[in-house]
């Protein structure tokens, strides 16, 4: 596939923070680890891949602000465009040794979405997206499944963290969707879960609770490779409102409609 200047910019900066992540990975019971909030952890490892995206983004497009996990908000002189970023999402995975983690890049332009970069490096898997362009997995192109039946589907969810989420409205989703689909998933890393939905690998995917560079990237990969994102009403306040539903466009309907069902008792 031939990437546009922008995208390489984003791929050379989520393969050499992947370098360091990968690096770390390796001795991760040697990581110096600090708590930031329960169930939460961050590294040394998270916050050196901030600072190697940091650095190779801004280098690249100087004036284009950011919104990261570790930073904030970071104001650039160009209103126009902001890289939203999440240098290592499924820490928790990362600090137990569990290779199922990511780097997380979009650009916004306007406020859309329109390039994104999702990097597994312990599997080394990189997805990439465009506006417009499709979705990849390794340069292969992507394409959502096509199961039409939630009882053939796979679904990805979020389970929420102590401290954070509604533990008692998850349960009864989970009840709603587990009385419905083949089987559910919990991969830890949300940018991954929409990665997997654009590859076809799970069929849908939902979670509430989440933080704009959680699914920026995630959901133009899962539109681009021909599926439907919406938040947990419908709408389209993903990045702001905290909550996702991902899939193809029938199981997408389903879900949402799924999730909203009340709970009859048993």
């Amino acid at each position: 596939m031939a990437r546009s200047a922008i995208l390489n910019v984003m791929v050379q900066a989520a393969m050499k923070a992947g370098r360091s992540l990968a690096r770390d990975f390796g001795e991760v019971q040697n990581l110096q680890v600090s708590l930031k909030g329960p169930g939460d952890y961050v590294s040394q490892a998270d916050r050196k891949a901030e600072d190697i995206i940091f650095a190779e983004l801004s280098k690249a497009r100087p004036g284009y602000g950011f919104l990261m996990e570790e930073r904030g908000a970071v104001e650039g002189e160009d209103s126009q465009h902001r890289w939203i970023v999440d240098p290592l999402d499924g820490t928790t995975n990362f600090l137990h040794g569990i290779p199922v983690f990511s780097i997380s890049i979009a650009l916004e332009r306007q406020g859309q979405i329109v390039a994104a970069v999702i990097y597994n490096p312990a599997m080394d898997e990189l997805y990439t997206s465009e506006r417009g362009g499709g979705a990849f997995l390794n340069d292969r192109r992507l394409r959502v499944s096509g199961r039409a039946k939630l009882s053939d589907a796979v679904i990805g969810c979020g389970v929420p963290h102590l401290g954070r989420g509604h533990h008692g409205n998850f349960l009864l989703e989970l009840r709603n969707v587990m009385g419905e689909v083949a089987g559910v998933r919990r991969l830890g890393s949300a940018a991954l879960d929409l990665a997997y939905v654009a590859a076809g690998r799970m069929d849908g995917f939902w979670e509430t609770a989440l933080s704009p560079w959680d699914v920026a990237a995630g959901i133009l990969l899962v539109r681009e490779a021909g599926g439907f994102v919406s938040d947990g009403k419908g709408g389209q306040d993903m990045l702001d409102g905290g909550s996702i539903v991902a899939g193809n466009e029938t199981i997408h309907r389903s879900l949402l409609k799924t999730l909203k069902k009340p709970v009859t008792p048993r």
